[in-house]
């Protein structure tokens, strides 16, 4: 079955631009011109992931994202701006976007963007049924239904949140280099600020941790990445 792509931007050209190609690609397109309908086609519609433009009449795409985000959908979001303000793009991550594509962008790398989210989101039935439940220290992964739950209570995760989650927990004890943590679950690393990476880190620690400020599961290798350790 052909997975289905939102595309919301208010330029026309640029929707018809992207849409054709995805849909040369194999993909299914719907698209909106503006913030407002979002929530209403993704209830009607279901797509399987969200193109947003940041700046939209109507409403905005920091405000569809968070609402998104605050009705407990967990659609990946790939975020458009035009703007190349370090601070847009961490605002668009912490309310829960997956990725983001700074206009102007060549259309080849969206649609790479594209395929790379939906690798990592769930596929079919049968697809999820080969994988299995993992069990290290207080955390439990689920990957048949992409959840990891902490102390046996569901951590509320973005896809992306559960992705590195997920990467440092079977990885246990061990250092994840940060270029390798942006190749893999980002697949690129030249030109990506590693601000990208440690926003995710401090927003899955404020969901496990105590104290994030010291962290007692997710350490920090000063001027090397990241590890998880748990008994």
């Amino acid at each position: 079955m052909k997975r289905k792509i939102l595309v919301v931007d208010d330029e026309e050209a640029l929707v018809r631009l992207i849409t054709y190609n995805l849909n040369k690609e194999g993909f299914n397109t719907i698209y909106a011109y503006d913030g407002s309908q979002v929530a209403r086609i993704i209830e009607q519609e279901n797509p399987d992931l969200l193109i947003l433009d940041l700046m939209l009449p109507e409403k905005g795409g920091l405000e569809v994202c968070r609402e998104i985000r605050s009705s407990g959908s967990q659609i990946p979001i790939i975020m458009l701006t035009a703007r190349d303000e370090e601070l847009d793009r961490v605002l668009g991550l912490e309310l829960g976007a997956d990725d983001y594509v700074t206009k102007p962008f060549s259309v080849r790398e969206l649609v790479a963007r594209v395929k790379a989210v939906l690798r990592r989101h769930p596929g079919t039935r049968e697809e999820e049924s080969k994988a299995t439940s993992l069990k290290v220290g207080p955390f439990l992964v689920k990957p048949e239904s992409y959840e990891i739950y902490f102390n046996d209570e569901l951590l509320d995760l973005t896809l992306k949140e559960y992705e590195l989650l997920e990467v440092l927990i079977r990885n246990r004890g061990r250092v994840l280099k940060r270029e390798y943590l942006l190749e893999l679950l980002w697949e690129y690393s030249e030109g990506v600020n590693t601000r990208v990476l440690d926003v995710h880190i401090s927003k899955i620690r404020d969901k496990v941790e105590q104290d994030s400020k010291n962290p007692r599961y997710i350490k920090t290798a000063r001027g090397l990445g990241y590890k998880l350790e748990a008994d």
